[in-house]
């Protein structure tokens, strides 16, 4: 299983003193973790995109480009690019120049964004949600294909055999479609032969089974290879030296996020006895310490039929950058290890014994 870190570059301020980070120091630290998470073994880094006060990654193949400047062998990847409101063309272009300077390191994880603030803001109707990403990752995925490109549709004026540059170093360039809990958006996936990235916020992970269930029989019917069929998951974590410790660093600036968002969208205030209920055996944090953590992972793994990618979102609150830098740390160095070890240890039988 590949392990790594997702980041919203958040800049809220400290909930408890009111203090924010400046924006130019805030950045400085995010390249920091990048470096960190690549010098502490893990796989992948991800920076989301959203329009918002609260966060710096309205650009975010630009932040990842920095950090391609400053690593080797980190995978660098969207979480999420939100397709529905931007241009395939601007963002092949820009994943592709992003996989020549990384050489061959760049991931795109396309999906239609849990804020809406980008519709309007890029003129586009919110009613026209859905359809405006199928046919954006169906054009997405012509110009992966093709360097000259004949395309039609709806929202976008027609291509009619223009050629598009430049073209990335992976052949093809690695596109993933992020999801919520839409069965739809799980059988378009796995129809169409692209890996799986299932934003997991709340409730027990293990509920999601029947749609990756979905995914996976969705793409044996198109006959795709299950190889091809790849699932990972986006999860909020955070490591401390001991449960307790990572749960008094993360709770307050969590709660605060969730909570001023949760205004906007009618959510119940978090408590932190639903904190707690969350971060517990059957919840969807990933709280704890390195042991709590990593017998976390493999039973959540285990529930869902076998991942092969899992993505800390760790940058979701005002954190002590100190504090993250440890947090990465204790991921890379003792979290890791341990997973991919018991994992590869245990090996599930094949899907088709398994539906015996």
């Amino acid at each position: 299983m590949e392990l790594g870190i997702d980041s919203f570059a958040s800049s809220i301020p400290d909930p408890a003193t009111g203090l924010n980070v400046p924006p130019v120091e805030r950045m400085d630290q995010l390249l920091e973790e990048i470096e960190l998470a690549e010098r502490v073994g893990l796989d992948v880094f991800g920076v989301g995109e959203h329009h918002r006060v609260e966060f710096l990654d309205s650009a975010p193949t630009i932040i990842l480009a920095a950090a391609a400047a400053r690593t080797r062998k980190i995978r660098l990847t969207s979480a999420v690019t939100v397709l529905s409101a931007a241009d395939p063309v601007r963002v092949f272009e820009e994943f592709a120049t992003l996989d020549l300077i990384s050489h061959g390191r760049a991931e795109i994880v396309a999906g239609r964004g849990s804020f809406v603030e980008s519709y309007p803001l890029f003129g586009y109707r919110l009613e026209d949600y859905d359809d405006l990403f199928a046919e954006k990752l169906d054009l997405l995925l012509a110009l992966r294909k093709n360097i000259q490109v004949r395309w039609s549709g709806k929202h976008r004026p027609a291509l009619t055999g223009q050629a598009v540059y430049p073209r990335p170093v992976q052949d093809p360039l690695p596109i993933w479609v992020g999801v919520g809990g839409t069965p739809s958006s799980f059988e378009r996936a796995g129809r169409l032969g692209l890996p799986l990235m299932v934003a997991i916020i709340g409730g027990p992970p293990a509920r999601f089974r029947p749609l990756i269930d979905l995914y996976r029989e969705a793409g044996r019917i198109a006959g795709h290879p299950p190889e091809r069929l790849q699932v990972g998951l986006h999860s909020v974590g955070f490591l401390g030296e001991s449960d307790q410790q990572a749960a008094d660093d993360f709770l307050p600036g969590f709660t605060y996020t969730i909570n001023q968002i949760g205004k906007e969208r009618g959510w119940s205030p978090m408590s932190r006895a639903r904190f707690e209920a969350e971060r517990g055996p059957d919840g969807a944090l990933l709280v704890g310490d390195p042991p709590t953590v990593a017998k976390k992972i493999v039973r959540v793994s285990q529930d869902l039929g076998g991942i092969t990618r899992l993505t800390f979102q760790m940058g979701v609150a005002t954190i002590p950058h100190e504090t993250m830098l440890r947090s990465i740390r204790l991921l890379g160095t003792e979290v890791a290890p341990v997973v991919r070890d018991r994992l590869s240890s245990s090996k599930a039988p094949p899907r088709s014994e398994q539906r015996r």
